[in-house]
């Protein structure tokens, strides 16, 4: 299963072995991520996973829809990097992947 590290506003890291095919909010929800809510359940609606994306591992893990777009304007932080968890599927590629998250979720 590949490895997922998630990064909070305050530094603290959380390592989670992810299952490939699940969404990276699905991952980060069932290892207990603190910060990673998923309260809409995936169906990218209210932004609860959002996570910033390393320029390495853009091209891993997908431009963003239109629909994820749109719900990321209502985002606190919104950056070039801003994703939804929800919208990023894990692959085997995925293993090693770190991933911050912003201020506004903890």
């Amino acid at each position: 299963m590949p490895k997922v590290t998630f990064i909070a506003h305050n530094g603290s890291r959380h390592e989670v072995q992810a299952e490939a095919g699940l969404s990276l909010m699905r991952a980060a929800v069932d290892n207990g991520v603190r910060g990673i809510d998923g309260d809409c359940g995936g169906q990218c609606a209210c932004a609860t996973c959002h996570v910033f994306i390393e320029d390495d591992w853009r091209s891993l893990t997908g431009a963003r829809t239109q629909m994820e777009d749109d719900m990321l304007n209502f985002a606190a932080e919104l950056r070039d990097s801003s994703r939804l968890a929800c919208q990023i599927t894990v692959t085997d590629a995925l293993d090693g992947l770190v991933v911050a998250m912003p201020e506004g979720q903890h």
